[in-house]
């Protein structure tokens, strides 16, 4: 039944002059390297997805950065080069209440996500995103973030001052870190590894997974286990280029995105011990943090949040109370 309708629908859409007929080919972009987090989810997603095209169409990934970087994806989104692509941290500079996930010890866990998705995200963050041009097809993860550099382990806001600190180029993320005394340094994931080994920055920050899948433990003295940001991903199209897409091909691929989400999760949490491990053995000097300094010292960014974007104290007051449901 599905291939029958998909058979029709690309019949239809390639029966204009000089259109392609054939499969929909399907162009995912990421920046994570083999093995992270982001590879894992995006092949997982694909395999399901081309499963149920059955050849009529076709997902493929490009990690790495192969599609650039996440501000030249964004961008590809809007011409047209790629279909989907997978931004975390980085909404927070399109879509200003994206910031609620920049918002520091905010999201407890992978449950208390589930929450704020189902009460906050789809009804009130995903049509701020269509406005701009997204159309967010699934949430995903990309983690609960720590802290690694060369300078000294860090306990406490304290210890991070003066480190050159490389982050996203997300806005509230670079306020954070300016707050607790760093020296932030936005930059591209793909450049990060380099500008470590050769001392531009002193440090940087993420999930366990990127910074196992991008090496960077490799180059890196200690890893403090802040947990200071939990990001999510979300798997994102064009808004304009979505709805050209065959109707059959859209609904295979937005059930398989919101489908793989546990599969996600799972992957995640598996990742966060047994990645802590192995970078521990590899010779990094492993500590736990102070959390009650890191959420004092949090304070003005949630006030800040609260008066720059507008229903900012709203979100935070919503999302709270949603970890303990």
């Amino acid at each position: 039944m599905l291939a029958a309708a998909l058979v029709a629908a690309l019949a239809l859409a390639g029966c204009g002059e000089g259109a392609p007929v054939g499969p929909v080919e399907i162009k995912l972009g990421h920046v994570g390297a083999p093995g992270s987090l982001f590879a894992l989810s995006a092949e997982e997603f694909a395999a399901r997805a081309n499963a149920r095209l059955d050849g009529l169409g076709e997902v493929l990934v490009y990690g790495s950065s192969q599609l650039g970087g996440d501000d030249v994806l964004l961008q590809k989104l809007k011409l047209g080069t790629v279909d989907l692509a997978l931004p975390s941290s980085i909404m927070s500079s399109r879509i200003d209440a994206f910031g609620l996930f920049e918002m520091p010890y905010l999201v407890r866990s992978r449950e208390h996500m589930r929450g704020i998705e189902e009460e906050i995200f789809w009804p009130r963050l995903a049509p701020l995103a269509e406005e701009e041009g997204y159309r967010v097809l699934a949430v995903w993860e990309n983690g609960f973030r720590h802290v690694t550099n060369n300078v000294r382990p860090v306990r406490a806001p304290a210890d991070l001052e003066g480190v050159k600190l490389r982050t996203p180029r997300g806005t509230w993320r670079i306020k954070l870190f300016q707050q607790f005394g760093a020296n932030p340094t936005p930059m591209a994931l793909s450049e990060v590894f380099i500008a470590l080994k050769t001392g531009v920055v002193d440090g940087q920050e993420n999930p366990l997974s990127q910074i196992h899948a991008s090496r960077l433990y490799e180059v890196q003295e200690y890893l403090s286990l802040t947990s200071h940001v939990y990001t999510p991903a979300y798997l994102t199209a064009s808004a304009s280029r979505w709805s050209k897409l065959p109707e059959a091909v859209r609904t295979v691929l937005e059930e398989e995105a919101r489908g793989v989400q546990e599969f996600v999760f799972e992957q995640a949490a598996r990742l966060e011990q047994e990645l802590l491990d192995e970078i521990e053995a590899s010779g990094v000097l492993v500590n736990t943090v102070d959390r009650s300094r890191f959420l004092e010292g949090s304070r003005a960014i949630y006030d800040e949040f609260g008066s720059a974007v507008p229903q900012g104290s709203e979100l935070v007051a919503l999302a709270l109370p949603l970890a303990y449901r």
